[in-house]
């Protein structure tokens, strides 16, 4: 009766401790499978939804003679028209100062910025100046692509380097002094008029075009609102029809669609960089049956000098130095390796090593592969 009891508890121990171990190992493959999957967010945008570019012309003032020369003339220029703006009336022949730089300013205009909301704008010398550190942007008007101010920038650059010169001529310098950024120091003056919620229809873009990805990327959006909202367009496009039940909430819908999971698709592809030696696979990268032998020819040369000297109280002898060269060559072993059809990365990459091939030779092997057909997979040499 007690060894029953026993083998009773042994076994509820044993069935639990199974418990444990398959609900580890469904927890492993739940979190591998969430791993290899993407949110829509990062592999796609909303057509529509995106930054703008802004640039503009500009004059950093207060630099300790680190400007702009005298020889560049459209920062003499800009500064005598600034100065007649101001009730300052100045040829720009007589202007001899090196405290002020030409700099273009850019900026970026994220969706949906209002009028006041605060970019930072990064500022790049034109002119020949040594450096902008300690310098002050001027109100600079920043315009996008249709010629229209958007944005108006000024306040300190903040360089992140310095240059320090001695009366020598020797230089320190450290970063680039002649690029900055002026923190906050962009306003937004002109909004871009977008309103989501007079849609009945979104666009969604695939950053990668691939036709698999945008079939998983629909039925996804499908499964997740249970209706058939969403269909392919082509290998870059999908179309999501706007559920009524979010009529006048679309920035809702949004969030709701780039939350959902897709495992993206890719084509087999073996990246080569032949001026580092960086061989980079894919993961769905194949190889046909195939036998390969690569084996090396190494020639070593070894000279050494001797000196030959004349034997004692030799009247014509002299000292001489007499070369002696010696050449050696060996080849290497290179057994031969077949890899059958159909074989994995990792198969790949354990039966290469077994070769004992470095990265170069793996660019050769690989190229011979592809040579001969048996590589499934696009290669590029970058």
């Amino acid at each position: 009766m007690i060894s029953r009891m026993c083998f009773k508890r042994r076994m509820t121990r044993t069935a639990a401790c199974l418990l444990r171990v398959t609900a580890a190992g469904l927890i492993v493959l739940s979190l591998t499978g969430v791993l290899h999957a993407a949110r829509i967010k990062d592999i796609a945008v909303f057509r529509g939804v995106r930054p703008n570019q802004l640039v503009g012309y500009g004059l950093v003032v207060g630099l300790a003679g680190s400007g702009d020369s005298n020889s560049t003339i459209f920062t003499l220029q800009s500064m005598s028209s600034m100065l007649e703006k101001m009730g300052v009336t100045v040829n720009a022949d007589d202007i001899k100062v090196k405290n002020v730089a030409a700099v273009m300013v850019t900026a970026e205009l994220p969706p949906f910025a209002r009028s006041g909301s605060r970019l930072d704008a990064l500022v790049n010398s034109i002119g020949d100046a040594k450096a902008l550190q300690g310098g002050t942007l001027l109100m600079t008007p920043l315009k996008g692509a249709d010629g229209q101010v958007y944005a108006v920038a000024q306040g300190p650059v903040a360089t992140g380097g310095f240059l320090v010169g001695a009366s020598g001529g020797d230089k320190v310098s450290k970063n680039f002094p002649t690029v900055g950024r002026v923190v906050q120091g962009a306003s937004v003056e002109r909004e871009i008029p977008f309103d989501l919620n007079q849609k009945e229809s979104l666009t969604l873009a695939l950053n990668k075009p691939d036709f698999t990805t945008a079939t998983r990327v629909a039925q996804s959006i499908n499964t997740g609102f249970m209706d058939q909202v969403a269909r392919t367009q082509d290998s870059g496009t999908i179309h999501v029809a706007v559920p009524p039940s979010y009529y006048g909430n679309i920035a809702q819908l949004i969030a709701a669609i780039e939350g959902l999971s897709v495992t993206p698709d890719s084509v087999s592809r073996v990246i080569i960089n032949e001026r580092t030696g960086t061989v980079i696979m894919g993961e769905n990268v194949r190889i046909a049956t195939v036998a390969i032998a690569h084996g090396n020819l190494s020639v070593e040369i070894k000279q050494n000098y001797n000196v030959s000297q004349p034997m004692p109280f030799s009247e014509r002898g002299r000292t001489v130095v007499t070369p002696d060269t010696q050449t050696m060559v060996q080849e290497g072993r290179a057994p031969l390796q077949i890899m059958p059809s159909g074989v994995s990365i990792g198969e790949v990459v354990r039966a290469l090593n077994a070769l004992g091939v470095t990265p170069r030779d793996l660019i050769s092997i690989l190229q011979a592969l592809k040579a001969a057909g048996a590589l499934q997979a696009e290669l590029e040499i970058i």
